[in-house]
């Protein structure tokens, strides 16, 4: 179910009630900074539209109320204290694979180990912007599947567009936590399209940004060099903000961006210029893509085509593309199992997908050294282009709980059905991101996906942001469940 508020641009008075709570990343800042909101006053509104909707949607693995609290207070004593901090006192929620100094990282798993020591590089660097942790949000098992987030552990995380749905995966937590207004945005992280697959279930803006652009650490690289963390927000400015606030590289990382960071704020409030746009909606793994889907792309191409873009039809050169991924992603499963406790009370089809990464120790190095000329093969098609347009996924979101009893391969082979546009940018490692396009005859979210050249998140900032003027996607909102 939707409900509609008044308009898509930026309040001119302070938002009420709720409606504060869809207010977005920028808009929260903006007010907390001119004395409108207190810092308290707008964690306390999240922290309780979590205790009101969480119980349905199971968003969140933990919540940290009164931590978050007392963050909000600190948060509004560096405000008074002149400090010009982005964020001061804005909610934001993490994946539950990103260390909280603390609390145990349990990566959607019965238990995660002791509590880590010290704060994730971009926990680190949310709480020197000025913002506030709500809370850990839920994922799959080892953060393995793009299409639904479900555990013995959390439950079945449900989509807020319609709880009959899953919001996605990995972070569909995430995903759900920022559509149903219970954080102002979100931070996680995407293996394979774990940003963007919830992103596009859910109706929100997703970034995937470069490879390195925001630090990993204290993981040198995660998934032999797939998982890039990024933000979830309501609009693509409150993105923008975020990934200004969370850039840059730390000691230790594996990877540094091929291009400078901009000013990402900036470059979601500058005109893109006339771009060469690539429509493609061949999908790199056997799937079928839907109806409506396939007419989501098509009207956004010929929305930049009234936008004075030069928009045509062109395939990326995907090649043969498994073989190139499941290695990396199988081992990365076995890694991540190795670092848990609680290894044998894992999911079966957990375990299976740790057993077959077992045996990929050789298979995961070749094609790990094999990355560049893939990338190079993929990426030929910006030798005449500055973006590509795709489908996000290829299917509506699917019914909760329907992988309830599948296996490894089984759950394996449905997850291509929503990770065959995004998972070849993860071998690239280039910039690509999760745009709203509308609403289906069912009333859920669709979406399309911009890739960009390595490094130029300032491009698909500006077109997306483009995008959301002329077709603006953030006055809707979905029911409470």
């Amino acid at each position: 179910m939707v409900s509609d508020i008044a308009s898509t641009d930026p309040q001119p008075t302070r938002p009420r009630g709720d409606d504060l709570a869809f207010a977005g990343v920028a808009r929260q800042a903006e007010l907390v900074r001119a004395g409108e909101v207190s810092a308290r006053e707008l964690v306390e509104l999240h922290l309780a539209r979590i205790d009101r909707l969480d119980g349905v949607l199971h968003a969140f693995r933990s919540v940290a109320a009164e931590r978050a609290l007392a963050e909000a207070d600190a948060a509004q004593e560096r405000l008074r204290d002149g400090d010009p901090a982005p964020l001061l006192g804005v909610p934001i929620a993490v994946k539950d694979n990103v260390d909280v100094a603390g609390e145990t990282t349990a990566h959607g798993t019965p238990e995660g180990g002791p509590p880590a020591r010290a704060d994730a590089e971009v926990v680190r660097r949310l709480r020197v912007a000025g913002a506030v942790v709500v809370g850990r949000t839920a994922m799959p098992e080892l953060a393995l599947w793009p299409h639904f987030t479900e555990s013995r552990t959390g439950g079945v995380t449900r989509n807020p567009w319609d709880p009959e749905r899953t919001p996605g995966g990995s972070s569909g937590g995430a995903a759900a936590a920022v559509a149903a207004g219970l954080a102002a945005g979100a931070v996680g992280s995407d293996g394979g399209g774990s940003i963007r697959v919830p992103a596009a279930c859910c109706g929100l803006f997703g970034l995937k940004p470069q490879r390195g652009r925001i630090s990993l650490m204290p993981l040198a690289e995660h998934w032999l060099g797939l998982t890039h963390l990024g933000p979830l927000a309501r609009r693509v400015l409150d993105a923008a903000v975020l990934l200004d606030a969370l850039h840059g590289p730390a000691p230790g990382d594996a990877d540094r961006p091929p291009a400078p960071a901009q000013a990402f704020a900036r470059a979601a409030a500058t005109a893109p210029g006339t771009l060469r746009i690539a429509v493609s909606t061949k999908p790199a793994m056997p799937t079928r893509v839907a109806p409506a889907i396939r007419e989501a792309v098509e009207s956004t191409a010929e929305l930049l085509r009234s936008l004075g873009h030069e928009v045509r039809e062109r395939d990326p050169d995907y090649g043969v593309l498994m073989p190139q991924f499941l290695p990396r992603y199988a081992r990365g499963a076995w890694e991540d199992a190795r670092t848990l406790p609680s290894g044998p009370r894992l999911e079966r089809r957990t375990r299976g997908m740790v057993r077959l990464g077992a045996a990929m120790a050789r298979p995961a190095a070749r094609v790990r050294a094999a990355e560049p000329a893939r990338a190079a093969r993929i990426g030929a098609i910006f030798a005449d282009h500055d973006v590509v347009l795709t489908p996000t996924i290829a299917a509506a979101p699917p019914r909760a709980g329907r992988h309830a009893r599948a296996g490894a391969l089984r759950t394996f082979l449905d997850a291509g059905t929503y990770a065959c546009f995004t998972a070849p940018w993860n071998i690239t490692g280039q910039p690509a991101a999760s745009v709203p396009a509308g609403f289906d005859a069912d009333g859920l979210p669709l979406a399309v996906q911009l890739v960009a050249r390595p490094g130029a998140e300032a491009t698909l900032l500006a077109l997306a942001a483009q995008l959301e003027q002329a077709r603006p996607w953030a006055d809707r909102r979905p029911s409470e469940p």
